[in-house]
């Protein structure tokens, strides 16, 4: 994490949860090489690869530097459609993970930076209609909750991919 810690208790136990789910989805992954992160095992046809590229840009980079801190040049930058969920054959798949591991850090400078009453500085009414998140608290939970259903889903791929489980003891 990037930045100083938060000063408030309740963002810094958000972040904390936000944290293990991150780890989550890189961990899952980690031993598999690019050829088995781009392979499809749903009938859908992503990747894991795709997913991981998905979280970086719809999620992390969407919700927390557009959304919460309203940067223009990333608002600008959006895409129109599910372009984030396509990974170009030649990208490589480190070019991918530390894509996310980066998005991560520049969400997290926002967060620490950010009241939990905090108001988004800007909605994507053409998406959304009315806002339905109203604070930095509700983003968090937000993502953490999509973040979370991925990593299940990374999950499910794992196994059917190579067999490997993640397991969660604690």
């Amino acid at each position: 994490m990037i930045g100083s810690p938060p000063r408030d208790g309740e963002v810094a136990a958000l972040l904390r949860v936000l944290h293990s789910q991150r780890r989550h989805v890189l961990g899952i992954l980690d031993g598999l090489d690019a050829q088995a992160l781009r392979r499809p095992v749903l009938p859908s046809g992503w990747h894991c690869l795709g997913l991981v590229q998905h979280l970086a840009l719809d999620v992390e980079r969407f919700w927390f530097r557009a959304v919460v801190a309203g940067d223009a040049q990333v608002i600008r930058g959006l895409p129109s459609g599910d372009e984030a969920w396509t990974v170009a054959p030649d990208v490589p798949a480190a070019e991918v993970l530390d894509g996310y591991r980066r998005e991560t850090e520049r969400a997290d400078a926002v967060i620490v930076s950010t009241s939990a009453d905090a108001a988004p500085a800007w909605w994507p009414h053409d998406l959304f209609g009315e806002p339905h998140l109203h604070s930095l608290r509700d983003v968090l939970l937000h993502v953490i909750a999509e973040t979370a259903c991925h990593a299940g889903h990374l999950d499910a791929a794992r196994e059917l991919i190579d067999g490997r489980r993640w397991l969660v003891l604690t």
